[in-house]
């Protein structure tokens, strides 16, 4: 029936920001950008064009298809509706984490944000030159305003981050909240040899080991909420640190700094064993709502509010910034433990750092 419908063109695909585009323009308007194209499995990356063979596989043709643009750019107007008024730019349309990219102004290659939400999202700019990861990493289209234009990322996906201090207060009942995590897990001096894998859903960059399950290793009698709340936080700026260790070595750029945002990122001392782990400054942005921003940034480019890129960057403010201390070899030693947890898990020896 719908391969009927597709024939006789009263069927459209598209991604939800197609959706939006269409609902807000009164069907006016079918497209959408270059980043969330790329999500689909059918859109050249080199050409930054709809891959017909791709198409041909799921059974779709490019009549049916948005239109690709830039993500920042004026792609239509909105009708009247409601309390939305009509005449309005639709001037952004844009993927969550690539969002999160621009918003925090990384615009040169080598220049990275780490998100730490419920998963961790890291992203890496690489410019024009595209990386084809052999270690677990993504190779995604970054943002662009005003014309389309290839522009790169490497993408590493974390699927547990914060979720794992949310299953110690959920299922455990160690914690109240994310907060009470922190001052918990702030009482012990360290984790006390606990590791704390979350592979509750598989492992996600760089193993990709989607059979992992979870487990917590090191328990002994002296063992108590406090430390494994600790491995847990821990486990955040671990994972990060392997996805980071593969982008240096895989685009021979250097991380000087990481830009970070997300609710998890307000905990100091994760930060801090982040600066410890990766030996670059961890730069906590001022909004936490990265993503919001750089859809922000980009429609104001598009609308010409903002000139050009270098003044979106000059609008970024800095919480606070962490540097290696003292402590880093003794950060670097529980990093360790946690790879020869997760080499268990997935029944592999790692990579060396």
């Amino acid at each position: 029936m719908l391969r009927a419908r597709i024939a006789k063109g009263d069927v459209c695909f598209g991604t939800i920001d197609s959706w939006l585009a269409w609902r807000l323009s009164g069907g006016a308007a079918h497209v959408t950008d270059a980043t969330n194209a790329s999500r689909t499995l059918a859109f050249d990356i080199e050409k930054l064009d709809w891959d017909d063979g791709l198409l041909g596989t799921f059974g779709l043709d490019r009549d049916v298809m948005p239109e690709v643009g830039p993500s920042g750019a004026i792609h239509g107007t909105t009708v009247a509706s409601g309390a939305l008024p009509g005449g309005l730019p639709i001037a952004a349309l844009v993927g969550d984490q690539q969002a999160a990219l621009f918003g925090q102004a990384c615009f040169e290659p080598g220049m990275t944000k780490a998100t730490y939400g419920t998963g961790c999202f890291i992203l890496m700019a690489t410019g024009g030159k595209r990386f084809d990861s052999k270690r677990g990493l993504i190779t995604t289209l970054a943002a662009t305003a005003g014309e389309l234009r290839p522009r790169y990322a490497l993408e590493g996906s974390i699927f547990v981050a914060g979720a794992a201090l949310q299953w110690c207060s959920d299922n455990l009942g160690l914690v109240g909240g994310a907060e009470d995590g922190e001052r918990l897990a702030a009482s012990v001096e360290d984790a006390a040899g606990v590791v704390f894998v979350p592979a509750f859903a598989g492992l996600g960059s760089p193993y990709w080991g989607p059979d992992a399950r979870g487990a917590i290793y090191g328990l002994s009698g002296a063992v108590t909420s406090a430390h494994v709340v600790r491995a847990a936080i821990d486990s955040m700026a671990f994972q990060a640190q392997d996805v980071l260790e593969v982008m240096r070595e895989e685009t021979g750029l250097q991380i000087a700094e990481i830009r970070v945002d997300g609710g998890a990122a307000a905990n100091d001392r994760l930060m801090q064993l982040q600066a410890d782990l990766s030996g670059a400054a961890i730069s906590r942005a001022a909004s936490v709502e990265s993503t919001a921003l750089g859809a922000a940034f980009l429609a104001g480019l598009a609308t010409g509010f903002w000139r050009d890129e270098a003044e979106i960057a000059a609008l970024r403010s800095e919480a606070a910034r962490f540097g290696p201390s003292p402590r880093v070899d003794v950060a670097r030693g529980e990093h360790s433990r946690w790879r020869q947890a997760v080499a268990g898990l997935l029944q592999t020896e790692l990579p060396p750092l």
